[in-house]
């Protein structure tokens, strides 16, 4: 397993930043959590460029400036308990575990979520609980969370997921048909309702219900 050297590490914060993740402690959580472990095969070489990748199960790891903009626009404090949705390489959780108090993900692959649990227990990162289940209703045993992410493209914000936010809490969403270029949302639960936040044009998986048929 390869390591990143200090170059490395330099020109990925300056990707980073020269798109617009300025915020000092997503930036210190970026560069703890080494991008190598997540990305394997053919691709490992090209861990630390800003782009997605392929990983197993069809799906892809994020492109590390998108990972640090939703992380960024979740404005985590560390007494926060935080859901992610749709935990592909492990990579997201592994960034937000440096940032919360606790973090629950949840795939309906099983296998992203054995080889994401590997990572973990590699990295000693004891603040995940990795979970496959269908994502879209959330984590009722768990709820309410302070923050809520979805890595996966619904058409709306999903309402099991909003109810499991805390008021005063946030979730960040891609929200748009998958085929085309959807918009990421920021939303803040009021006393009274929802505030909707559209931050910038992204692309992402499909959120799909149901557990995948995978070992």
């Amino acid at each position: 397993m390869t390591r990143w050297d200090a170059e490395q590490k330099m020109q990925f914060l300056f990707a980073l930043r020269s798109n617009g993740v300025t915020d000092q402690a997503v930036l210190s959580a970026m560069e703890k959590i080494d991008r190598a472990p997540f990305v394997k095969g053919l691709f490992a070489e090209r861990a630390y460029e800003d782009t997605p990748l392929p990983i197993a199960c069809g799906q892809t790891i994020s492109q590390p400036s998108v990972v640090g903009l939703m992380t960024q626009a979740l404005e985590i404090s560390p007494r926060d308990k935080v859901l992610e949705v749709g935990t592909g390489s492990g990579y997201q959780a592994a960034i937000l575990s440096q940032l919360a108090r606790r973090v629950y993900t949840t795939d309906r692959h099983r296998r992203l979520v054995r080889e994401a649990r590997e990572i973990f227990e590699a990295m000693d990162l004891a603040n995940i609980t990795a979970i496959t289940s269908d994502g879209s209703f959330g984590l009722p045993d768990q709820a309410p969370f302070d923050r809520i992410l979805v890595t996966a493209a619904a058409e709306d914000p999903p309402g099991p997921l909003l109810e499991q936010l805390k008021i005063g809490g946030i979730m960040v969403v891609p929200v748009g048909q998958s085929d085309a270029v959807q918009s990421l949302i920021r939303v803040r639960r009021l006393e009274n309702g929802f505030d909707y936040d559209e931050l910038r044009p992204v692309r992402f998986v499909p959120l799909i219900e149901g557990l995948a048929r995978d070992h």
